[in-house]
């Protein structure tokens, strides 16, 4: 099989030795995973499933029904994963399967021993670097420990009509459901930072993300008009297409693509994307010194800066009336001071003469 790279130059890639998944999660993934763990009833959801659940008869659907990867089967999808592993510096890859499918994706899956699935569309649609970035971004999840919180929540979501007997009640299961959607949604931003970083290739990256919206063929897309896009989605309209937005990402698993376009062209531009290329990460032997509390002051950050920066109009919003409510503060404060600097209490101001 031909690809469109096969007339391209190989592309050198810096092998980032001892990288922590630290370095490509996003702020708000360990923020909202931290979150979802302190969740009522959590814990008992987690217990149940690694109880009763059987990883091996999972397993044994695709081994049955897909394709497993390796130097015989798939050979092509098979070096390009054992160069996204090599570039992360993972040394035991998970198993890995195609299964049929006409749609772009891919998927990490399991608790014990998480395995990777990638669909036909994939292979038949992507080129090689934007497969390099596919198949990076599920080795991230792998890596991040994503893949068993994924798993619990595509079952959760499969069978939330019967699970009367997990020992937590409806309103708290609903809740631990919208609060998974929630970091599934930011798990996925940090998938694409580590595609990214396991092809080191930006435009592959955000072809990828062109694709998974709008099909395989390129020829006739552009990449700036799909980022003027993303800019409109982000800031265009008015508070009803705000409210539209909120209804279409409340329960869904992803971010839109245009959205993470966004997120990743950010993060390139941001510098932390280059200084992990030169070496500025954090490695794993440190990952036992990470701290859960400097995890959710960066979540805190990432939001707040999120806010701030946002084009979205009800956002806006917020930040005018959070402004108007500081400029109320601001103006009792002074008044206080005023007060305190005459020597007595507001209370104790003669009162006004009678209106005439």
């Amino acid at each position: 099989m031909t690809t469109e790279d096969d007339n391209r130059p190989a592309r050198r890639r810096i092998t980032l030795t001892g990288i922590s998944s630290r370095a490509w999660e996003h702020p708000a993934d360990r923020g909202a995973l931290t979150a979802l763990r302190e969740l009522r009833g959590f814990d008992d959801v987690v217990k149940a499933f690694f109880g009763m659940w059987n990883e091996r008869g999972f397993r044994l659907s695709f081994l049955a029904g897909s394709i497993r990867v390796d130097h015989r089967q798939y050979p092509r999808v098979y070096q390009r994963f054992t160069e996204a592993a090599a570039t992360l510096d993972v040394a035991e890859l998970p198993e890995l399967y195609v299964s049929q499918s006409p749609m772009i994706n891919g998927q990490a899956i399991g608790m014990d021993k998480p395995f990777i699935v990638i669909t036909t569309a994939a292979v038949e649609k992507l080129d090689d670097e934007e497969l390099r970035a596919l198949l990076g971004h599920e080795i991230g999840h792998v890596r991040s420990g994503h893949a068993v919180y994924k798993t619990i929540m595509m079952i959760l979501t499969k069978w939330a009509a019967s699970l009367s007997w997990l020992p937590v009640g409806a309103i708290a299961l609903r809740a631990i459901i919208a609060a998974m959607y929630e970091w599934w949604r930011k798990a996925e931003l940090s998938a694409d930072r580590a595609g990214l970083l396991a092809g080191q290739d930006p435009a592959a990256s955000l072809r990828l993300l062109m694709k998974l919206a709008g099909g395989g063929d390129l020829s006739q897309i552009d990449t700036t008009a799909f980022l003027e896009q993303a800019a409109e989605y982000e800031g265009g309209g008015d508070l009803r297409d705000s409210i539209h937005k909120l209804g279409m990402t409340a329960w869904s698993t992803h971010p839109v693509p245009v959205a993470r376009a966004s997120e990743l062209r950010k993060w390139i531009d941001s510098g932390d994307y280059g200084r992990i290329l030169e070496g500025e990460y954090p490695r794993r032997d440190s990952d036992g010194n990470a701290s859960v509390t400097d995890d959710v002051k960066a979540a805190a950050d990432s939001y707040r800066q999120s806010f701030n920066s946002s084009q979205d109009p009800l956002v806006g919003l917020l930040r005018k009336l959070g402004d108007g409510a500081a400029d109320l503060a601001g103006s009792a404060a002074r008044g206080a001071r005023g007060w305190a600097s005459k020597g007595r209490r507001p209370e104790e101001e003669p009162p006004p003469p009678p209106a005439s």
